[in-house]
């Protein structure tokens, strides 16, 4: 039955905030120069969501909007305070660290690239690959020449490591 017809407020719907990416516990909060970012980028457009609202006059579900978008924005204020930046420049070039570009070639003799980057710009369609990902652990230390065996559904799958840069 509709709220209208109950007399519900929509503001009593439950406040549903959808959750950063995990990070797990006692993991630091590494991220790249993009993604640190992106997460301030990301956070400033929320303020600025916010205060729109705020300024509204429409009450329609105005309380319900407040509320999930302060819940966004104090997620996203964790995640800023437990960022820590890392510095390409200072990575062990030709070692795949945080922050690298690797080329693999898996055992059907196709290449593909990816990115290791922080937890919340992962994206996997793009090649970007968070550091706490299976296949990240399994590439971290390798260097040009390396294999690594990764864990996937379909088995292990062996990758040779083809090239390792860093965007400096």
């Amino acid at each position: 039955m509709s709220k209208a017809f109950k007399g519900e407020d929509a503001s009593e719907a439950p406040l549903v905030v959808p959750p950063r990416a995990p990070l797990p516990a006692g993991t630091e909060n590494y991220v790249t120069a993009r993604g640190l970012a992106a997460l301030k980028a990301e956070h400033l457009a929320i303020l600025g969501e916010r205060a729109r609202v705020e300024a509204s006059t429409s009450d329609g579900d105005r309380t319900h909007t407040l509320a999930t978008l302060s819940a966004r924005v104090a997620a996203l204020e964790d995640r800023l305070a437990s960022a820590r930046p890392v510095d390409p420049a200072a990575q062990p070039h030709g070692e795949v660290r945080f922050g690298a570009t690797v080329t693999v070639r898996g055992e059907n003799g196709e290449a593909r690239r990816y990115r290791i980057v922080g937890v919340d710009e992962a994206d996997v369609a793009r090649g970007q690959v968070a550091f706490v990902a299976p296949l990240a652990r399994a590439l971290l230390g390798k260097h040009a020449g390396d294999t690594a065996v990764v864990r996937t559904p379909r088995g292990d799958e062996e990758l040779e490591v083809v090239r390792v840069d860093y965007d400096v």
